[in-house]
């Protein structure tokens, strides 16, 4: 039996301390835990901070940014016998940033005395090597340049313009961004910016807490916001590698970033980084990155171009691109801007009197209408589908490549002008849509692409994707496949307009009807071109063989394969206008068959060449039948069914063309071409109603305003050495004279011409009295 302890008295004895410690427990080592914890995190920042490091390091060190490719119109080219009107040339200089200023002493200004203009061109690096800038005169008689004049008086053969920027291939974010080195900054930008955002910028190593101080004070002194607290370095970090996110875990993140980037970098690349990577506004869903992109946004100059006061707007709008945008808050950015300049001459960065000078001028930012580098859509689209044959599209919207193309600011203007004033002006709601296609006709460049009646719009591009039947745009290829034949067909040759009832292969029969719904018997082949009457095409085309009408179109330039119906000829297949331009190209360049080159060349980010698209030729046809050919196009504009185009043109410019009408008047098409141009224009609507058109009210009327406001050139005579020009009777096919009542000079392939005379049948007395009168004329 176990006893009880007691004391002498009895009793129980009492506890001592250490039997009560250990019943407790030990004390929590509180020390040893935090030494722990505090270990714990130092490793975890530590390993954050190696993460951190190499996110850094892997994206700074390598490529920096995905540079969309860079698009440019042809550049304005300027030479003796050059027509452009001077009002043109002005408007285009200004679209292009040149200033216009009383003493032209510089890069990028111009000067214009009436019809003479002093401009002094910007240098630039065309595919084919540098241009430097110059020094020109330029004198115009009417609308022509006669005269080019360098600075040592001495005459010049050129002038060559930059070229102006007419969008980009972008990636998916649509970052935008004119990489630019910080020796291509004005000379007051940088001192600007860092007086403004960072002024211990040379002295911090990425955090500078006195920054934000001073920050604070200078922005209650001024009563706004003039300093900002983050460096510029955490700026850069915060939109290189950032979100937007205002929480403290995303400050420290952007501190620890900051100091490592200072760690591993000079203060020069990240300020060069830094301002390529600034973000300074919003064009629809392109976004404007960095100073030099800026520059052309806002002024549509380059960079180093601008001056005291431009240059502060750009580094005031730093702070919020949105808040100051001078297009929308003016008065806003304009009071910005003049922070800006007062914190200069308060550092004694530019004297108080350039100040002031600058402070007195207007901001400067030119209309989005002249900077607009999304007014050619349409052209794009074309761009872009000749480059994807050659380059990834990894490549175009990331490597920085430049694309020269052959589109004509002036042309492409002028052509979308036509399309919508015309189209206004028929009137019958929005809902009737129009296209155009423009081309130089001796070389195949693709000049201006049309895709819809509003300019700008980036969506279904009916230049290349509205296929629809063509009608009379056709007839052409029969009678150019007759006029091969010289011994059978010549233009005066008798047709038949009568009625035709064809098998159609089908079980059915075609029997084709006269937009009159009336015949007229025989008549001569130019003529049934001429008034395009459909019996006299059907019947010369199933004479002529259909398979050979079949072939003439694909040497004409049809590339899809036809369907062997009888329909075909009177235009029953459906075509987009590019298609019809590239038939028209090879009628107007004389029977050469050429593609239709939008793109001219491509340069990789360092001007290195890497494609040139050479022009190339094909003769597709002899001279002799596309020379009468030819002159029944021209008939069509004096006498037939495009007279109505000397409404618009001067009447002594010879001109080619063809009407097209489709069914149900849907579709209304005009094809044509002057000496220098070829251009093919359609009207309809896009869920194939009616537009109660033909070619002649439609798209002839695009094509004439069109004509009448470029400078434009008869067609010529190709010279052809088998061709005679004979004076006949054409309604007897028979030789006439030319004082005869009727008569007319045609030509004819040598041999083929008619021998008879027919009716006022020249005699001696007549001959005799025509050589002498020819003495006089």
């Amino acid at each position: 039996m176990v006893k009880k302890s007691t004391t002498k008295k009895g009793r129980p004895a009492k506890k001592t301390k250490s039997s009560s410690k250990q019943r407790q427990g030990n004390p929590v080592p509180w020390k040893s835990i935090l030494l722990k914890l505090g270990l714990t995190l130092v490793v975890l920042v530590g390993a954050y901070a190696v993460y951190l490091d190499a996110v850094v390091t892997k994206q700074f060190e390598g490529k920096k940014w995905a540079i969309p490719a860079k698009v440019f119109a042809r550049p304005v080219e300027l030479y003796t016998g050059k027509l452009i009107t001077p009002g043109d040339l002005q408007s285009q200089l200004r679209r292009q940033g040149y200033q216009a200023v009383r003493d032209v002493a510089r890069p990028g200004t111009f000067a214009r005395n009436g019809s003479q203009f002093v401009i002094y061109s910007r240098g630039f690096h065309f595919p084919d090597g540098a241009e430097p800038p110059r020094y020109v005169q330029v004198d115009f008689q009417g609308n022509e340049v006669i005269r080019l004049v360098g600075r040592d008086g001495q005459n010049l053969p050129l002038l060559r313009l930059d070229p102006q920027p007419i969008g980009g291939i972008y990636p998916a974010s649509y970052e935008d961004r004119l990489l630019i080195r910080t020796a291509q900054a004005p000379r007051y930008l940088i001192p600007a910016l860092l007086a403004i955002e960072d002024r211990d910028y040379y002295d911090h190593v990425g955090i500078s807490p006195t920054s934000i101080a001073r920050a604070m004070v200078a922005n209650l002194k001024a009563g706004g916001v003039v300093q900002g607290g983050s460096t510029i370095t955490q700026q850069l970090v915060k939109n290189f590698f950032l979100t937007n996110e205002r929480t403290l875990v995303r400050k420290g993140k952007e501190a620890i970033m900051a100091l490592l980037l200072e760690l591993h970098y000079g203060k020069e690349e990240i300020l060069e980084t830094y301002l390529n990577e600034v973000y300074l506004g919003q064009q629809g869903r392109r976004a404007i990155h960095g100073f030099g992109l800026a520059s052309q946004f806002y002024f549509a100059q380059p960079l180093k171009e601008l001056n005291l006061a431009r240059t502060a707007l750009l580094v005031a709008m730093v702070k919020g691109p949105s808040y100051y945008d001078p297009r929308r808050y003016p008065e806003r950015a304009l009071a910005r801007r003049n922070l800006v300049l007062d914190v200069l001459a308060e550092r004694s960065i530019v004297p108080a009197a350039e100040v002031e000078r600058s402070k007195r001028l207007p901001l400067g930012v030119v209309s989005r209408e002249l900077i607009s580098t999304n007014d050619f859509p349409a052209y794009i689209d074309m761009v872009k589908e000749q480059l994807r044959k050659d380059y990834d599209e990894k490549d175009l919207t990331s490597e920085g490549l430049r694309i020269f193309t052959n589109l004509d600011p002036m042309i492409q203007r002028e052509a979308q002008n036509s399309v919508t004033s015309t189209l206004t002006t028929l009137g019958k709601g929005n809902q009737l849509q129009g296209a155009m296609v423009v081309s130089s006709a001796q070389t195949g460049d693709l000049l201006a692409v049309v895709g819809d009646r509003n300019p700008g719009y980036a969506g279904f591009n009916r230049a290349l994707e509205a296929r629809r039947p063509v009608g009379s745009l056709l007839k052409p290829a029969i009678y150019l496949t007759a006029l091969e034949r010289p011994g059978q067909y010549t233009l005066t040759t008798p047709v038949h307009d009568t009625p035709v009832k064809i098998s159609d292969g089908r079980g059915g029969y075609w029997e084709p009807q006269n937009y009159s719904r009336e015949s007229h018997g025989e008549v001569p082949l130019y003529l049934a071109l001429a008034k395009s009457y459909n019996q006299a095409a059907a019947n010369t085309g199933m004479a002529v063989g259909l398979s050979s009408v079949l072939d003439t179109l694909k040497r004409l330039g049809i590339e899809q394969e036809l369907p062997p119906y009888p329909s075909v000829l009177l235009g029953s297949p459906s075509m987009a206008p590019i298609e019809v331009a590239k038939m028209y190209q090879t009628i107007a360049s004389g029977g050469f068959r050429m593609p239709l080159r939008a793109i001219d060349a491509v340069v990789d980010s360092q001007g290195k060449p890497l494609s040139r698209y050479s022009i190339s030729v094909e003769r597709a046809f002899q001279p002799g039948p596309m020379e009468l050919l030819r002159t029944a196009l021209g008939m069509v504009m004096e006498d037939g069914t495009g007279r109505g185009v000397y409404q618009y043109v001067e009447p002594g410019i010879a001109l080619g063309g063809k009407t097209g009408t489709t069914n149900d008047l849907r579709d209304s098409w005009f094809a044509g071409y002057s000496g220098d141009l070829v251009a093919v224009t359609w009207i309809g609507h896009d869920d194939n109603s009616p537009t109660k058109l033909t070619g002649s009210s439609g798209a002839l009327k695009i094509w004439g305003n069109f004509m009448s406001n470029v400078p434009v050139q008869s067609v010529k005579s190709l010279g052809a050495s088998n061709v005679t020009s004979v004076w006949v009777n054409p309604s007897a096919n028979g030789r006439s004279h030319r004082y005869c009542q009727g008569a007319i000079p045609l030509p004819y392939i040598k041999g083929s011409e008619p021998k008879a005379y027919a009716g006022c049948k020249a005699d001696v007395k007549d001959s005799l009295f025509d050589k002498i009168k020819g003495w006089f004329e």
